[in-house]
């Protein structure tokens, strides 16, 4: 008899296991679609955030576009009124002044003067022509000197 409990009572065992695999089926059945309901409105509602965003970033986007045109218009005319202020300039260099200084028969311009008194800062003086930034010369037709002042600091003189 021992036999016959034990094969009813797996019978049994499995009887059950069937009547709750059957039951939570059911139970899945019945809860599925609120899961597919819970799960479509989930996924609505992560659509309609990211859209949210994309609309966000675009906004964003606009917004440093306008404000990067502002700053390239005014960029612009930053460099339409510094290339006016440069021309002025050079129309002001081109207008060069030439001073002729003749006397005992002997002429020297201003640009014979200069070119004298940097080959003096150059040779006479050891020193590198980009460093030369100022040049003052008072000529002295008389003692057919020139006497000069470079950089505010050197003084000397050179025959004209």
């Amino acid at each position: 008899m021992e036999k016959k409990t034990a094969t009813v009572a797996a019978k049994e065992v499995v009887k059950k296991a069937e009547e709750t695999a059957a039951s939570v089926t059911e139970a899945v059945k019945k809860e599925a679609p609120k899961a597919k309901a819970a799960a479509k409105s989930a996924t609505a509602k992560a659509s309609t955030a990211a859209k949210k965003t994309t609309i966000a970033a675009k906004a964003a986007t606009k917004k440093a576009g306008t404000a990067a045109k502002k700053t390239a218009a005014k960029a612009e005319t930053a460099v339409k009124k510094a290339t006016k202020e440069a021309v002025k300039k050079a129309e002001t260099v081109t207008q060069k002044t030439v001073v002729n200084l003749q006397f005992d028969g002997r002429s020297y311009n201003t640009d014979q003067l200069l070119s004298i008194a940097r080959d003096v800062w150059k040779y006479d003086l050891n020193q590198k022509p980009a460093e030369l930034k100022s040049i003052e010369l008072y000529v002295k037709p008389d003692e057919k000197k020139t006497y000069y002042v470079m950089n505010g600091q050197y003084q000397g003189s050179f025959f004209i």
